[in-house]
């Protein structure tokens, strides 16, 4: 049973302004760090590719399959396997079983000059207060990164 959270925040920044800063691998790790210290990715932000989202030092992370990227409009991501500290995808243990087919998906709308971006999360119950607790803090630094 998954949980759908959702976060939002107003950005007075064009929309193009708030994708390059949110997805350049500089500004991304800015902005991440608040909420998931260390954070980074390798891939592209390209539709049919993958991304590795990766925390800290041996940290690990995830792997999502990117199913839909429109450029300055919408991003939808799928979460296929948690990557292990070493590297190694997993998709069979236990945390990697509750982890396997959350979904992100972040829509950029401008209006007047100003951005809109949604995140939006399906997930399992057991990782909603990391994003709860995260991503309010992370869109802020987001925010004020744009508006630079």
């Amino acid at each position: 049973m998954m949980e759908t959270l959702e976060y939002k925040i107003d950005i007075n920044a064009p929309k193009e302004k708030v994708w390059n800063t949110m997805l350049q691998l500089d500004t991304y790790k800015q902005w991440t760090d608040v909420s998931w210290p260390g954070s980074t990715y390798v891939g592209e932000w390209k539709e049919g590719q993958a991304i590795r989202f990766l925390g800290g030092e041996d940290q690990g992370g995830t792997y999502a399959e990117l199913h839909e990227v429109r450029p300055y409009e919408r991003i939808h991501a799928v979460h296929s396997a948690v990557i292990a500290p070493d590297g190694a995808l997993d998709k069979d243990s236990e945390m990697a079983k509750g982890w396997v087919g959350s979904t992100e998906s972040y829509t950029f709308t401008e209006k007047d000059g100003k951005t809109e971006i949604k995140v939006h999360i399906k997930t399992n119950p057991a990782w909603a207060s990391m994003f709860d607790e995260g991503w309010p803090s992370a869109l802020e630094k987001l925010k004020e990164i744009c508006e630079r």
